[in-house]
């Protein structure tokens, strides 16, 4: 009974930092390997990065969909300041966006993604990565 309150307990203390545990992932952008949590089913992209006050260098969250659809994001409960990249079924990132913390209004794809990647605010820039730069190594969404 102890052990089972104490578990309930850590498991609760755990959920307050609001940090996922979501299975991680390295891919390569452009010319540079980076690891990501992925996020694949709906509440693992519902939730995303909110409430995270940090993201590691050279991390990320890939969001991964199973069709190829517009996608809009927004950062109501993100405190961290994001770069977004929307990537098409091919790896090809084709559009991005700078993001805002708590911010209400909507970033949109500009056209229709299988993927979105988040990183922090610049790090797209300073890695020389832009519209057209291919990734390598994404998941089989079909496999979900």
């Amino acid at each position: 009974m102890i052990v089972t309150g104490s578990f309930l307990l850590l498991s609760s203390l755990g959920a307050c930092t609001h940090e996922a545990r979501l299975p991680t992932l390295r891919i390569t952008l452009g010319e540079q390997r980076i690891r990501v949590e992925v996020a694949d089913e709906p509440a693992e992209r519902s939730q995303g990065l909110q409430y995270r006050k940090t993201l590691g260098a050279d991390r990320g969250m890939l969001f991964v969909y199973p069709d190829e659809a517009p996608r809009s994001f927004w950062m109501e409960y993100t405190t961290i300041p994001l770069s977004i990249a929307f990537i098409d079924k091919s790896g090809r990132v084709f559009h991005m966006a700078d993001m805002s913390p708590l911010d209400r209004s909507t970033v949109s794809s500009h056209g229709e993604a299988q993927y979105a990647l988040e990183m922090n605010q610049g790090w797209f820039v300073a890695h020389d990565v832009g519209p057209g730069s291919m990734v390598s190594g994404l998941p089989d969404p079909s496999k979900n």
